[in-house]
């Protein structure tokens, strides 16, 4: 018998998303957990390993279609969480009838073979990417491309040490949580992680490590490149264009970046995992700031909210390792996924959502501005497109987070029917498909107006 973990690990910082281990979590469950949902939701503990975003779970899903999710006692939620894969929404039909009809027609195909959807995905992801990105392969996961996108680095660079940001996500393999900056998923009984995994501050000038209230991106870009001068031997750096707190860079932020990265021979990968295929207004989110990097990645929306399917978009100049397999996947080709994958950007070019995600998102936008005149706890608002949030303070002046606030609004709003997550314990972070309408907004940001004024008068803010 191996000898038992420590008991002293702490408890880790809020991050990317709620925790199930709130107490006001428990509560909510016992009023909304029918018999039923608490027999499989039992069998779910008993088979899965524990995870503090996963299981034990919140409920049971019996129906994703759309923008909603629906519990099995027919209760409905307008998911503006969704993981990131929803761009589409759930159950797309025309996604659905490719998926059916390529199962009949090619259902798999060894990597040694190749096939017409593998082929046109890549062609179409290229025709797409800014730039000269030229170059791909695929993945099963986000995960899994960021680790064929550090492999790409240190093959052409001849370098092993990375720069990236702390408080962000790239994945869950060794590689990914190693580049990655939040407590959850990097800290505690794992290590040692990857060596050469520098991390600097991120930018953000409502909440930042250097403690000021302007000027932040600049003191980042410096950062940036103080690190790769004194390192030297720095392969890559790698970050999400918008981070998905969200925070966004203020104009001239990532060009900075990128000439730091290439007076210095290092590399720039963008994560454009979560907020590329449109979530931002643009096709990919760098795009904002005219910048391209050598390593783009995609994953999560690219299965169209049913199979999984990532992708590493490379300059040219990168297909340097023919003699290796550092993409080595048995799925690498596989026709069904790429299928999917090619169908669910032919809808997101055909019906417009790209452009309906700029609109609407602006529409939300502009709707918690408006809130945020009225609601005391709201202390800053921020997000692009599809991707915005606001950050709740227990005072403006302060800025000191009101994470307890946060979690009530975030329960409250899923009694009347809005599911969304809550990041860095504080802030209410909305990512909603793509398709939602603006009569849909309404209704979520009304969701979110009515339990902030619930929570405000609970904790006498008014």
């Amino acid at each position: 018998m191996p000898a038992s973990r420590p008991e002293t690990y702490s408890t880790p910082q809020g991050a990317e998303g709620d925790v199930n281990h709130s107490p006001r979590r428990r509560d909510w469950h016992d009023r909304n957990i029918d018999s039923d949902a608490k027999e499989l939701l039992e069998r779910d503990q008993k088979v899965f390993l524990h995870q503090s975003v996963s299981t034990p779970c919140l409920s049971v899903i019996r129906k994703a279609e759309g923008i909603w999710i629906e519990d099995n006692r027919g209760h409905r939620f307008m998911d503006f969480h969704g993981n990131n894969v929803h761009h589409i929404g759930y159950g797309h039909p025309r996604l659905k009838e490719a998926i059916k009809k390529q199962l009949d027609d090619l259902p798999f195909a060894p990597r040694r073979f190749t096939c017409d959807p593998a082929v046109e995905l890549a062609e179409k992801l290229v025709e797409l990417a800014p730039g000269d990105l030229g170059k791909v392969l695929f993945a099963t996961g986000g995960s899994d491309a960021i680790e064929i996108a550090l492999a790409y680095a240190r093959a052409k660079t001849g370098r092993f040490k990375t720069i990236s940001f702390w408080d962000s996500f790239h994945g869950a393999g060794f590689g990914a949580r190693s580049i990655g900056g939040e407590e959850m998923f990097r800290s505690g009984p794992i290590g040692p992680l990857l060596p050469g995994t520098e991390h600097v501050p991120p930018f953000g000038d409502y909440r930042n490590a250097w403690g000021v209230r302007e000027g932040s991106a600049d003191l980042c870009a410096n950062t940036i490149r103080y690190v790769l001068e004194k390192e030297g031997d720095v392969a890559a750096v790698i970050a999400e264009p918008t981070r998905a707190v969200p925070y966004i860079a203020p104009p001239g932020f990532w060009q900075k970046v990128r000439q730091a990265c290439t007076d210095h021979g290092a590399l720039l990968i963008f994560d454009e995992i979560p907020t590329g295929l449109g979530k931002t207004g643009k096709m990919f989110s760098c795009e904002h700031d005219a910048v391209v990097p050598d390593i783009l990645v995609v994953g999560k929306s690219l299965g169209g909210g049913i199979l999984p399917i990532a992708a590493t978009i490379c300059r040219p100049e990168l297909d340097i390792a023919d003699k290796y397999a550092y993409g080595h996947y048995t799925h690498e080709k596989n026709p069904v996924t790429t299928r999917a994958a090619l169908t669910t950007l032919q809808i997101i070019e055909d019906e417009g959502l790209v452009e309906n995600a700029a609109t609407v998102g602006k529409y939300a936008f502009e709707r918690l501005q408006e809130m945020m005149e009225r609601h005391p706890l709201i202390g800053d608002v921020r997000g692009r497109g599809c991707l915005f949030g606001a950050e709740l303070v227990t005072d403006r002046d302060s800025r000191a987070p009101a994470n307890d606030a946060a979690d009530m609004v975030l329960y409250r709003a899923l009694d009347k029917g809005l599911s969304f997550k809550t990041t860095m314990g504080n802030v209410l972070t909305f990512t909603p498909a793509l398709i939602t309408s603006r009569s849909e907004m309404d209704q979520a940001m009304n969701i979110i107006d009515e339990s902030l004024g619930e929570v405000e008068k609970e904790l006498g803010y008014c």
